[in-house]
């Protein structure tokens, strides 16, 4: 391999990542402003969010053609190859939490075409603080290639877990209450659930960043093994 050809290979493995990355910051905005658009009962917001859904899938086609080019191109080995897939793999669960930041939005507007009558009393702030904070950190450790940090994700991934089913007893509370709850409390929980599985594909991304730094796959392993799979040296 010449030392052009070398650079060039580097280069497309650099703009791999940093379209990764790009990708994660148009969906971490789509969550972000989906949930904003919750506090303010802004069906602007919510129109913004459903249409950004495009943009996140059409960078999605342009990683996966870029993924190609380099495995038939380049034939990657070891952690270039690891890297690779991994990206792969990430912008699947990005498209995805894309996905769900769109299922909030859709929600959003139902309640707020309603009215406020009858709308139970729930806050989603700490799940969905706690759920983009996993979003963010996860896409740091892959900018840092930091295993260790990318471990932490799935720890906090039981964290909204538990804020997932307190507010669905919650609900539950107000429909067995006053029927007239009903229909909202129904549409909180989907946006509720949005956002616990929002946790869930950002605790599979960190995964995947530990498969890229460490070379070892530790799906459906624990919190505490996956720590020590991605501190051991």
């Amino acid at each position: 391999m010449t030392e052009h050809t070398s650079k060039q290979y580097d280069a497309e493995l650099e703009s791999l990542r940093s379209r990764v990355l790009q990708m994660g910051g148009l969906v971490e905005n789509q969550i972000v402003s989906a949930i904003e658009g919750l506090g303010a009962s802004d069906t602007n917001i919510f129109k913004e969010v459903i249409r950004r859904e495009q943009e996140v899938n059409q960078i999605e086609m342009e990683i996966d053609e870029l993924c190609n080019h380099i495995l038939a191109r380049r034939q990657p080995a070891a952690v270039d190859l690891r890297s690779v897939i991994v990206a792969i793999k990430m912008i699947r669960d990005l498209e995805r939490i894309g996905d769900e930041a769109e299922k909030v939005a859709r929600m959003g507007m139902m309640i707020a075409d309603a009215g406020k009558n009858f709308v139970p009393k729930v806050d989603l702030h700490r799940i969905s603080s706690s759920a983009i904070a996993m979003l963010r950190k996860v896409l740091d450790a892959y900018a840092r290639v930091n295993a260790v940090s990318a471990a932490e994700v799935v720890k906090a991934d039981l964290e909204v877990d538990d804020e997932f089913k307190a507010i669905l007893r919650q609900l539950i509370t107000f429909m067995m209450e006053d029927p007239r709850t009903i229909s909202r409390s129904i549409e909180i929980l989907f946006i509720a659930k949005a956002i616990e599985r929002i946790g869930d594909h950002s605790k599979n991304m960190s995964e995947h960043v530990v498969y890229m730094v460490k070379g070892r796959d530790v799906r459906h392993r624990g919190p505490e093994a996956i720590a020590q799979e991605a501190s051991d040296e």
